[in-house]
């Protein structure tokens, strides 16, 4: 018998890209699959609409919204509940080629921790948008990613990285049992850094299998690239993450490459005026700093 695949989808506020991509994945041609939404506390129609558009797959409604890592934790512990062995994570505004499940499943063996498809922007659709990459071991930050990349077949069947973001990924069920789940201090942002981190520090291997395709709308759920919320929340959760997982030999030189990065982007939103985004990002590095970590 195939094993269980759950596929769980984060929704909030967004009912139309959600039901897109629950329509993209009932075309999927792998079988034992089922398909789960969290509704993270809309304040739309969202549950009435995906109810009546997608009446098969199940739904969790959540009173608040919890920020990515809590709505989509709601989801994974249902789904463990419910004998998955496998969890597929999917951005509401992507979509996968037919054979993408069963292609990652199929990818599958003991010592893989995560597998993840390339991943291509929607308006663009030989464009590359994530492929993964490999951990900066002395800035913790991911390198060597080829975003904007046309894909002409010039990577291997299956690509060795350290980090690939949440937007679409395959876990084995042991995994999320040895690691955890994704850390619930991260709001929004860096939480998938922060567990592809934990996977890699346990030994854990991440595959890309090139042959698994999923297109991604670039999701706009932060209100888009320097709005107010976006910086805020990607300001704090850099600070949350940083404290998190620097040593102390590292922070001379991470302390000193944040403060340029922070200088850098207080520079560009001065130039363009953005004094509202500014000033979240300033409150979002403060709020990060005063947080007391775990």
């Amino acid at each position: 018998m195939q094993p269980l695949v759950y596929v769980i989808i984060l929704n909030w506020n967004h009912p139309d890209d959600t039901i897109a991509c629950l329509k993209s994945l009932t075309t999927q041609t792998y079988a034992n699959l089922r398909l789960l939404v969290v509704d993270n506390g809309s304040c739309d129609d969202s549950v009435t609409k995906i109810k009546s558009a997608c009446p098969t797959a199940e739904l969790i409604v959540r009173t608040d919204n919890g920020g990515f890592a809590k709505g989509m934790n709601t989801g994974i512990r249902h789904a463990l509940k419910a004998s998955a062995d496998f969890i597929f994570l999917a951005n509401n505004d992507t979509y996968l080629a037919a054979d993408t499940i069963a292609q990652l499943v199929n990818t599958a063996q003991p010592n893989i921790g995560l597998i993840a498809p390339i991943i291509y922007y929607a308006d663009d659709p030989q464009r590359v948008w994530s492929i993964g990459a490999m951990f900066n071991p002395w800035l913790l930050e991911p390198k060597e990613n080829p975003r904007g990349m046309i894909d002409t077949g010039q990577w291997p069947l299956y690509l060795e990285q350290e980090f690939v973001p949440a937007c679409g990924l395959l876990v084995p069920r042991f995994v999320w049992e040895q690691v955890g789940l994704f850390d619930e201090r991260f709001f929004m942002y860096y939480e998938d850094l922060d567990f592809c981190l934990r996977l890699h520090k346990t030994g854990w291997r991440v595959i890309i299998m090139t042959q698994a395709k999923m297109w991604h709308k670039v999701s706009l759920s932060s209100g888009g690239f320097d709005s107010p919320n976006e910086r805020y929340a990607m300001a704090r959760s850099s600070v949350l993450y940083f404290r998190k997982h620097t040593r102390l030999w590292q922070w001379p030189l991470i302390g000193f490459w944040r403060m340029g990065s922070a200088a850098q982007t207080t520079w560009r939103l001065v130039r363009s005026g953005k004094w509202s985004a500014l000033q979240a990002y300033w409150r979002g590095l403060w709020h990060g700093m005063r947080e007391i970590p775990s």
